[in-house]
């Protein structure tokens, strides 16, 4: 009888250990992103993300995240998760422009819609349906990863005043903008992250687009560009976390949920740091280099600029389908969504500054 009992209790503590926490597989993942670990914020999803799932799963959801100076295949990222190598990455949609047009509306376009138009598209509109549509052929989740917010148009070595200006000049400016600004005469390129300040220095190029305030202070443009021009080109450049759908749908649903809720809080929280260290950085540079003219691009540019989106827009639409497809949906709802953009933020900036509560 009592022998009988301890194989009992061993049969029964047995099952408790199977059942408990402690017995459930632990998940180990890798993490391939697109920019060097250390830089913040658009190194910041993945990192963060990794800390929370680690945290949230009491460290049974591993996610080893390794940056740019680990794996050096920086624009490899979506090929590697689509091949498993990583289960996930975090780039940017229109680096694959090359694979596939069409994903260059889940970054951003130019004269395209805000953040926060565009984070309504992607959840509330269509766009979750596009992404899922336009990456399920590469075997991967797309979710938003991080905004930059509307980027800034560039730093120019010398003032822009008129379309002629623009014939010629050697300029940094990558995706569907690079597309834009070669019909207007400009000798595009794409040199890598760490070779700009020098390229812009030397007058191997005569200006550049990055990000904004919070990131180009760390790259030193303003050194050698004092004209600091306005964005037009990536106004709600969204990042993206990349899913290796095998992956994805091997794992509990816990943890995919999990995973989704976490992708989408650290995809709000680089948002929200960018703009913070926007905020501090402008502040600086303003203070320390007044050398600096902030500068809009004259109207008859942007309508030259305008113009020739709209061309390069045709050009696709006309020989892609889907491209055609998501392009009307993503301007119609970003006419309807502009009015309230109108009506709830551009007017009470403008009473701000009529009041002198803003310069």
């Amino acid at each position: 009888m009592k022998q009988t009992m301890l194989k009992l209790s061993a049969v029964a503590a047995a099952a408790m250990l199977l059942a408990s926490p402690l017995a459930a597989k632990k998940i180990r993942w890798k993490l391939a992103e697109t920019w060097p670990s250390t830089l913040t914020p658009l190194a910041s999803p993945p990192a963060k993300l990794a800390a929370w799932m680690k945290e949230m799963s009491n460290g049974e959801f591993i996610i080893k995240v390794e940056g740019k100076e680990k794996h050096k295949a920086p624009l490899g990222i979506l090929d590697m998760v689509k091949g498993g190598q990583y289960q996930m990455g975090h780039s940017g949609s229109y680096y694959w422009k090359g694979k596939d047009i069409n994903t260059v509306w889940f970054c951003t376009v130019p004269f395209g819609m805000t953040p926060s138009e565009q984070y309504a598209w992607f959840y509330y509109g269509n766009g979750k349906k596009y992404m899922k549509e336009v990456y399920d052929k590469f075997g991967v989740y797309n979710y938003p990863g991080g905004n930059t917010g509307n980027q800034m148009g560039g730093w120019f070595r010398k003032e822009i005043k008129t379309v002629d200006d623009l014939k010629g000049l050697k300029m940094r400016i990558p995706g569907l903008a690079g597309e834009v600004m070669a019909k207007l005469g400009v000798n595009v390129t794409n040199i890598p992250a760490g070779e700009l300040y020098t390229a812009l220095d030397r007058g191997t190029i005569d200006a550049l687009e990055w990000v904004g305030p919070g990131m180009d202070i760390k790259m030193g443009f303003y050194k050698v560009a004092k004209y600091y021009y306005t964005g037009w080109h990536e106004p709600a450049s969204e990042m993206q976390f990349l899913v290796n759908k095998k992956a994805f749908d091997k794992l509990p649903k816990k943890y995919q949920t999990m995973l989704e809720v976490g992708m989408k809080a650290a995809a709000m929280d680089m948002y929200i740091e960018n703009f913070a260290a926007s905020v501090d950085a402008w502040q600086k540079m303003k203070k320390e280099h007044p050398e600096i003219q902030v500068k809009t691009f004259p109207l008859p540019v942007l309508k030259a600029l305008k113009k020739a989106a709209d061309e390069v827009y045709d050009e696709y639409a006309a020989k892609n389908p889907k491209f055609k497809e998501i392009r009307d949906d993503y301007f119609s709802y970003m006419k309807k969504a502009r009015e309230w953009s109108m009506m709830s933020q551009y007017y009470y900036l403008q009473m701000s500054k009529e009041l002198g509560i803003t310069k």
